[in-house]
This record gives C-alpha cells, sequence and structure tokens, in this order.
C-alpha cells in the first residue's frame, strides 16, 4: 500500500565517490552510492520541472539566494544587495570566489542572461519580468534590476525552490533559448557533472568541486554552507524496490530514496539504517479541465469540490496514517498562508449537494475522461478512488490508463477528449510548489497561458497580482485566501490531502540535512567503505 508513496517524492539520501589520484589526499576517496527515485534522463533542470532533474541542479548549479530551513530566502551567490528609496531599483553584489567548473570566474553577465532563461520557462519567473523594466549588468560582480512600479516577490522569486529553480549558469548556455534543451552541465555548484561516466538506465556520477567556495554560515535547508564532504556520488538505477531495499540491508549502496512502504518493516529494526520523514509533505491534486463538457460549465466544476472526500485517497494510496494527513489548505498545512477559507462543506464527500449542483447545471452525462498513470506507484491508485467518487454524485466516468510520459504528453492537448483530449487527472506537488498563489501552477488564471487545465478568471489573475505587489505579510494572507476562495468554488483544481516521503540511509553517513524540494548533499560525510 504505501508503496507507492515512496517511489515518489522522498526526500535525499546519499551516494559519493571518485576515482580522485590518491595524491589528492592521503586517504582513499569517499564514494555515497544512492537509490534515487527515477532516473536521470534530462540534465536541464530549467527546460523540464522533474524532481530528479531540480535534484541534479542543486547538485551542480547554485542559485543567488536560496529558501532556509524556516522558508526565508538568503543570500547565497550574492554577498548583498541594496534597494533604492523608492523600492524599484535593486542592486547586486555577488560575492568574491565564484566560478565555473571550467574554472572562470562567476559574472553578473552570466547571472543577467541566466535569469532571463529561466524567466522563460517558470510562471513565477514571467511574473517578475512582467514588472521588470530593466535588468542588467553594471560591472563584472554588479547587477542592477529595476522594477516598473512596486513588487513584492522579487527576493522570494530568485530565492524560489519548487518546480523550475533559477539555477545559475555561464552566459554562453545561458545563452540557449528556454525552449531548447541544454547539453553542457556546466555549473559553479558543489559537485560536477561526469557526463562521460553518464550511463541512462545505469547511473550518474558526481565529483566534488574542489574550487567551490562555500558561505561561512552553517546549512539550513537549501541555504547557508554547502559543504562538499564527500569526493563522489553515484546514482545507481535500480527500478525494483524489493532489490534496491535489499541492497541497502546488504550496504551496498548508502541511501535510498525510492524505499517504498511496504518494505519498511524489512529495514526500521535495522541498527544500520536511519530513516527521516521530509519536513514538508507532497501535496496530491486533482486538476480539472475548463476548455470542454462536463467541466467548461462551473457548477459541473463545483460539483465536483462537493463529491471529493480526501480521506479515501491517502488511504487508497499511501496506507499509513503517519506518512499521510487531511488537509483542505491549497497553500499546505502547516505553512504561513495556510487557511480554509471557502472550503466549508467540501472535499468532505457531500455527494446530496455534488448532485443537487448538477442537477442545476442539467449536466447531460457526457462522460469525464480520467486520466490514470499505470507506472507511477505513487499515483496509481488516485484515479479509481476519483472514478468512485464520481460516479457516487452521478458522473459518468471513462477511465484510461497510460504511462506517465503519454498521460504528461496528453495533458497539453487542448483537443476535445474524443479527439485525444482530456476532462481530468489526479497528480501531486511538493508542498514548495503549491506554498502560494504566484509560484502554485495550479493557481494560473490566464487562460490559454495557463498550465494544462486552462483555468480563466479575471478576479484570481488580478488577485495574484496583487499578492505580488505587497509586501505586508498580513495583507498577503488576506489575498491568499480570497484567492483560495475563488479557486475553490470555480474548480482551478482540488487538493485530495498530503503525504510524506521518507530519507533511508546507512548509519555509516551523517549530515545529512531533511529534504524539501529536493536531496540534499552537502554536508553529507561517510565513516567507512
Amino acid at each position: 500500500m504505501l508503496k507507492r508513496l515512496y517511489r515518489a517524492v522522498i526526500g535525499g539520501l546519499a551516494t559519493a565517490a571518485v576515482a580522485w589520484p590518491l595524491s589528492l589526499s592521503a586517504q582513499a576517496p569517499s564514494t555515497l552510492r544512492m537509490v534515487m527515485h527515477s532516473d536521470l534522463k534530462v540534465i536541464d533542470p530549467i527546460w523540464v520541472s522533474a524532481q530528479i532533474a531540480r535534484t541534479h541542479g542543486y547538485l551542480v548549479y547554485d542559485t543567488l539566494y536560496a529558501l532556509d530551513a524556516n522558508l526565508k530566502p538568503q543570500p547565497q551567490m550574492v554577498a548583498g544587495h541594496t534597494v533604492s528609496p523608492d523600492g524599484l531599483v535593486y542592486t547586486f553584489t555577488l560575492r568574491d570566489g565564484l566560478q565555473w567548473h571550467d574554472g572562470k570566474p562567476v559574472t553578473a553577465e552570466d547571472c543577467v542572461q541566466s535569469i532571463k532563461r529561466w524567466a522563460e520557462r517558470d510562471g513565477i519567473g514571467q511574473r517578475l519580468m512582467q514588472n521588470t523594466q530593466e535588468l542588467v549588468p553594471v560591472d563584472a560582480r554588479t547587477f542592477r534590476l529595476t522594477l516598473k512600479g512596486p513588487y513584492g516577490l522579487v527576493i522570494e522569486s530568485l530565492a524560489k525552490p519548487g518546480s523550475t529553480a533559477p539555477f545559475m549558469m555561464p552566459k554562453r548556455i545561458a545563452d540557449t533559448p528556454g525552449t531548447q534543451q541544454i547539453r553542457d552541465a556546466t555549473g559553479s555548484g558543489p559537485f560536477i557533472f561526469k557526463a562521460d561516466e553518464w550511463k541512462p538506465g545505469d547511473k550518474v556520477v558526481y565529483v566534488r568541486n574542489a574550487n567551490y567556495k562555500p558561505r561561512a554560515e552553517p546549512p539550513s535547508g537549501l541555504a547557508g554552507g554547502k559543504v562538499a564532504k564527500v569526493d563522489r556520488i553515484e546514482w545507481i538505477v535500480m527500478p525494483d524496490p524489493q532489490v534496491a531495499a535489499n541492497a541497502m540491508l546488504a550496504g551496498e549502496i548508502d541511501g535510498n530514496e525510492a524505499l517504498t512502504p511496504d518494505l519498511l518493516p524489512l529495514v526500521e529494526g535495522d541498527k544500520s539504517i536511519v530513516l527521516m520523514r521530509g519536513t514538508y509533505p507532497g501535496q496530491y491534486t486533482f486538476r480539472l479541465n475548463w476548455l470542454h463538457p462536463p467541466f467548461d460549465n462551473p457548477k459541473i466544476r463545483e460539483a465536483v469540490g462537493y463529491a471529493i472526500d480526501q480521506k479515501p485517497f491517502l488511504e487508497a494510496q499511501v496506507g499509513d496514517p503517519r506518512f499521510y494527513q487531511l488537509c483542505k489548505a491549497y497553500f499546505i498545512c502547516g505553512t504561513p498562508l495556510a487557511t480554509t477559507a471557502g472550503t466549508e462543506g467540501r472535499l468532505e464527500g457531500n455527494v446530496a449537494k455534488a448532485k443537487a449542483l448538477l442537477q442545476e447545471a442539467g449536466y447531460d452525462g457526457t462522460p469525464v475522461v480520467l486520466m490514470r498513470p499505470t507506472d507511477l506507484p505513487f499515483l496509481v491508485n488516485l484515479a479509481p478512488v476519483a472514478k468512485a467518487q464520481l460516479e457516487r454524485a452521478g458522473f459518468k466516468v471513462d477511465m484510461q490508463s497510460m504511462d506517465w510520459q503519454t498521460l504528461v504528453s496528453r495533458t497539453n492537448r487542448r483537443e476535445p477528449p474524443a479527439q485525444g483530449g482530456w476532462n481530468a487527472f489526479a497528480t501531486s506537488w511538493g508542498a514548495l510548489d503549491s506554498s502560494d498563489p504566484v509560484i502554485s501552477q495550479n493557481l494560473n488564471a490566464s487562460c490559454e497561458k495557463a498550465t494544462p487545465g486552462w483555468p480563466c478568471d479575471k478576479q484570481i489573475e488580478d488577485l495574484r497580482a496583487a499578492f505580488a505587489r505587497q509586501t505586508d505579510m498580513e495583507q498577503r494572507k488576506k489575498i491568499a485566501a480570497e484567492i483560495q476562495a475563488r479557486a475553490v468554488m470555480l474548480g482551478t483544481h482540488y487538493p485530495l490531502g498530503e503525504w510524506y516521503g521518507v530519507l533511508a540511509y546507512s548509519s555509516k553517513t551523517k549530515g545529512w540535512l531533511p529534504p524539501m524540494s529536493a536531496t540534499i548533499f552537502w554536508n553529507v560525510e561517510k565513516s567507512g567503505p
């Protein structure tokens, strides 16, 4: 049952060792060997938002700012910044000693172009650039961002950890259009990607960047000093969870990001293995397509919100109450913007209300084409629960099974369901992908420019813009509550509950930080072979 949970978003464990010449060290090089939740197929973390690519990104690249363990932005590549008295001009200065893996210095020009490329692909980046009048280098270590008007999310945007993070790249690479994959993974981060040892379907290799200059602060979340304490990291591909669990027990790997819950009893009593639950949960969501019947009708979308009952989804997909929680908050329970605004009576399986809304809307039995992924254990049981709940409320449902890549590709199709389109699907988002209304892709209601599902509502967009301009936290909370209440009523999407992943690592390693939006490998060290 819990098997589905861990193959998805678990947090980071460990693995590293490199064939360094012995002259570099009096000791043999240390290698951390890790099983991740999936294989790395794309090395461009800007072109794709997959979690595995983001984890790769945090090893290889660095960011201007990063969130600490309390979700507060902290300087990372920058020494600091200044803001003009009118709040419109931000001047950033890079810290000393930054250099790319090829030995060339990191410059302001590199960072300006990296921000622009990231903003092509990322929603909050797009909004930042829409509010930016000018973004230019001033000298080799300084660049300036001038706003068109007040905007409250400049630093938060540059510290964004979820989905597509603003990783800095050399200008020669960042000049690549955002619509085109990069093939060169030269970064400035604490580890170097070994392209010559990368074997998709087998392993991914990183080596310690001896020239990386970490910050002096202690590590906290994705911020602070990123000290590489192992020489080599190997991500070993083991798609069979039982094989991976046995390898962990045998000491053949140092960490398992893909440990499935049903195998947890095998390792819980083993003193050589340490388990760490992630700090922040994932959020299961149900996404509706506004373009075609029946969900082009707002009353019918609203009926879905009443038909959904979160607990059966969590019981079917996760199973163990230690690793899930009911939560109606669109912005994740326990985070600053969490609210129940607009959810009263909804997401509790109110079948009578759902039926009444369907009757009021004149639902004519148009089938809901519900897509179900068959190859992702952490999602596979959600669609059957959705089918049962929708049918109980009076919907006709056509559940169609397919692999995840086919599903993702199909979500981009705007054609009617009968021509290869779709009506609904369930998926999972990380907490930091959903923690505010600007970051959340599900709340983008900009019509044809929105993410698949294409919600279209000027009021939500105006409120999101107001949230982005606002600098007072209490006012932001009020705006976020308004956005959630309207999103619940209109049916941009519906949360199905929250779940936690678990990091498993060898007791011969230490220094692990609780996972955030990616597995964190810096600060980890290994005491044995």
